[in-house]
């Protein structure tokens, strides 16, 4: 099907009168929502927050705002799995820093950077190992380049001759406090290809015998001219710059990574080889594995990776060789690989799943076996020469394990052990310290301590603290923890041994800002760094609430419910109600009861919230909990409909208990799954008088690998893919239904197509749907013109099909 570009939307409306179908498409053009919803999206987002080592300078940024649409009609490339901006050599649709303040903690004052790019549009923002400098790379129309800050000066300037090519990804690595290494597009790169006036033959793929099974993803390469395209845009040349002058190292290649060795002296690259696949995105491609010299010399090859296409698909299947190539951050030059000891497979039976290699460059040359562990391999974080912390787990089981293990003698010994899914006994990932040469390293105070940040998950909700673990008792001390009615969360630990710690705090009508606390002086001091205005002035007066309710069966729920400024239940009755969730799989019905979340936290908007419309007059129930529980044999998806229904009909007799919602007035919405779970609660209950599903899948059987959390394929589970499709249910649908999506949706198994197919069906069986696809849009929505029509749509969807249902 063949859709014109328009700046303008296409209305599609099936299902209804004549009359009323031409009356609604005879709104053209973009709409605006409500003035006060509009001021609400609009509003500037507050800064984000860096601070140095040291603890004297905290950078503040400030990022770009929603673009305009012309911004996103700018040419695009979408192959080989990437949006490509062909005319600067980066990805497309980046967000930019716009605005860099730096305060200066001793004296409290603000400082602007001088001779910075104007205007800026600043991405990869990086200290030096010493924190004398920083780097960020500029993104200019036509070209990318490489600034640095000298903070003495407090002075910017551009350190690059050759325009930098920032694919497959934009980053850059300081070869310690004088050297940058980078990318740039190659001095010979000669012209784009020219795509042909008609292909040279048809596009063929063939598969002989060989099981090649992959997920579904988008913008992949489709022909002849794709391939060459993606060879010409993602070559790159590796520069090293002393910050006076860049010289070239190895040959012009795709290098899809580079890691610059401890020691400052080696580059461990990754380089995409072909062929290509048509199937999978760059990442899945053939690889070459190298370590280069920065000072110049031949590479030395350490793997060769062959193409993933056709490589097992489960969620604890990997790759049946090397894998996870990366330096050991407490060594000068060693590289670290795990190798999969269940030739990846991870339902096969197996004592132990991986095992850690190291290898010492500056050593013997030979490879040797670290550890091995029982679950699939996922982190180490390096200390000294007796302690490091292994991560492992496996989905199958929804089990995690944190070990410590000693680098001299080898011994792996089990911390603790959990369900990834039970957020209350997570004690959080081990915090670590840069040492001098700009490496993170495990904290280990008192010789036995490590520090721990967790998000301090509770039936109270998430209270974060800092802990001290003792490593050889196993004893676990509270250094610090938020505060009710706080919400506080750890920015950075800048002094782990007398612990200062930079904090972000805020409450349900306190602003985020940052905060100092000085937890080892005599008495703990607590320094207000920012005081950010509240950007949602509108928003003063509406109540929040975590409300907590159980369904049928037992399981306990929680969501957070909005109300309207001066609503008083007693005086105004029960408000018409919007419920907005997103549904989660677990295998214990314990874990899915859990609080999630904070009651303390600030309101925060973003486009695609639901909490406009607490300003509308309407109960607004934001993330409503969704569990689909499958405990012991079972998976949770075998009950997906029913749990649904537990779920929906929970939270809408707890907000008419509480006089809050009125029953009758009830619209459900959700964005990617959320959609589809909407789609299936408007195909399988009469609970709801109307549904908005945005950039959803309907048909399961267009992901047949897999999909969210469902491990098995079409061919294995066909009645489970066939049930959960709202689209086998189509005639079902008899409640109104509002079907946004953008046109370019990249996301795996959202394609637009999705959304077409459904309506399609819905309007062939005579239901009330209406169709928006929004012109140049991704997964996740940008334009501002886009993203006030999309509030206009819903809106009005609302108004009429639940405000004013049956009027």
């Amino acid at each position: 099907m063949h859709y014109m570009r328009l700046r303008t939307l296409a209305l599609l409306i099936g299902g209804m009168s004549l009359a009323t179908a031409m009356q609604a498409q005879d709104v053209s053009g973009y709409q605006q929502p409500p003035a006060i919803m509009r001021d609400l999206l609009l509003a500037p987002p507050t800064p984000s927050a860096n601070i140095d080592r040291s603890g004297r300078w905290l950078m503040l940024t400030e990022r770009s705002s929603y673009p305009g649409l012309a911004e996103l009609a700018e040419p695009e490339l979408r192959i080989a799995g990437l949006r490509i901006n062909p005319a600067n050599f980066s990805p497309s649709r980046t967000g930019t820093v716009e605005k860099i303040t730096l305060r200066d903690l001793s004296t409290n004052k603000d400082h602007q950077i001088q001779g910075l790019p104007a205007p800026l549009h600043a991405v990869s923002i990086q200290w030096s190992p010493d924190e004398l400098r920083f780097a960020f790379i500029q993104l200019e129309e036509k070209r990318a380049d490489l600034w640095v800050v000298d903070m003495a000066s407090l002075s910017a300037r551009k350190v690059n001759n050759a325009a930098l090519n920032n694919l497959p990804a934009a980053g850059f690595s300081w070869a310690g406090n004088d050297q940058l290494v980078y990318r740039t597009v190659p001095a010979n790169a000669g012209s784009m290809p020219a795509k042909p006036a008609a292909p040279n033959g048809p596009i063929i793929q063939e598969n002989l015998g060989r099981q090649g099974a992959s997920r579904t993803y988008q913008d992949l390469i489709r022909s002849a001219y794709d391939e060459a395209m993606f060879e010409y845009l993602a070559t790159s040349q590796l520069m090293v710059n002393d910050l006076k002058s860049e010289r070239p190292i190895g040959k012009p290649a795709i290098h899809a990574g580079m890691s610059v060795s401890p020691d400052h002296q080696q580059l461990l690259i990754t380089i995409i080889r072909k062929p290509f696949s048509y199937l999978i995105p760059y990442y899945g491609f053939p690889k070459r594995v190298e370590v280069l010299p920065i000072s110049g010399g031949p590479a030395r090859l350490i793997a060769e990776l062959p193409s993933e296409e056709g490589a097992p698909i489960g969620f604890d299947d990997v790759p049946d060789g090397p894998r996870n190539h990366q330096w050991r951050d407490d060594e000068p030059a060693t590289l670290i690989w795990v190798k999969a000891l269940d030739k990846g497979l991870g339902r096969s039976k197996a004592t132990e799943r991986d095992a850690v290699m190291a290898l010492d460059l500056k050593g013997s040359g030979l490879p040797k076996e670290l550890f091995r562990t029982k679950m699939r391999f996922s982190d180490v974080i390096w200390g000294n020469l007796e302690n490091a912390i292994v991560m492992e787990g496996m989905f199958a089981t929804r089990k995690t394990r944190m070990s410590l293990f000693n680098p001299s003698t080898g011994r792996l010994d089990s911390l603790y052990e959990r369900s990834s899914n039970d957020a209350y006994s997570d004690i959080g990932r081990p915090v670590t310290v840069k040492n001098i040469q700009g490496r993170s390293l495990l904290v280990i105070r008192n010789e036995k301590e490590m520090l721990l940040r967790s998000q301090g998950s509770s039936p109270a909700g998430d209270l974060p603290m800092l802990l001290a673990y003792d490593l050889k008792g196993g004893g676990r001390k509270i250094l610090w923890r938020c505060q009710e009615p706080y919400y506080e969360q750890i920015v950075e630990v800048i002094d782990p041994v007398n612990p200062v710690i930079l904090t972000s705090r805020e409450s349900t009508n306190e602003v985020p800002n940052y905060y100092m606390h000085d937890l080892g002086a005599k008495k703990p001091k607590t320094t207000a760094l920012t005081s950010f205005p509240n950007p949602y002035p509108q928003l003063e007066g509406i109540s929040k609430k975590k409300i907590a309710y159980k369904r049928a069966d037992g399981v306990d729920l929680t969501g957070n419910l909005y109300l309207p400024k001066g609503y008083d239940p007693a005086k105004d009755g029960p408000l018409p109600v919007l419920i907005w969730a997103y549904p989660r799989e677990y295998k214990s019905a314990a874990d899915a009861a859990q609080v999630r979340g904070s009651k303390y936290a600030f309101t925060r908007l973003s486009w695609g919230s639901p909490i406009f419309w607490a300003t509308q007059g309407y109960a607004v129930l934001d993330n409503a909990e969704m569990p689909i529980v499958g405990e012991g044999d079972k998976e949770p998806n075998d009950q997906f409909i029913p749990q649904l229904y537990l779920n929906a009909h929970a939270a809408i007799r707890e907000l008419a208990v509480m006089g809050v919602g009125d029953s009758t007035r009830v619209g459900v919405g959700g964005h990617s799954y959320g959609a589809f779970m909407t789609a299936n609660l408007l195909a399988h209950t009469k609970l709801f008088k109307a549904g908005i599903a945005r950039s959803g899948a309907y048909n399961r059987t267009l992901t047949p690998f897999g999909f969210q959390a469902e491990e098995r394929t079409y061919w294995q589970a066909p009645q489970v893919y066939f049930n959960m499709s709202p689209f086998s249910f189509a005639d079902k649908v008899k409640t109104p239904i509002l079907l946004i999506h953008g046109e370019l949706d990249n996301n795996s198994g959202t394609f637009p197509i999705q959304s077409e197919r459904f309506y399609n069906a819905l309007k062939g069986h005579g239901a009330t749907v209406r169709y928006v696809q929004l012109p140049f849009e991704s997964h996740g929505y940008a334009a501002r013109e886009n993203l006030l029509h999309m509030l206009w749509e819903q809106h009005q969807w609302l108004e009429k099909y639940v405000k004013n249902a049956g009027k």
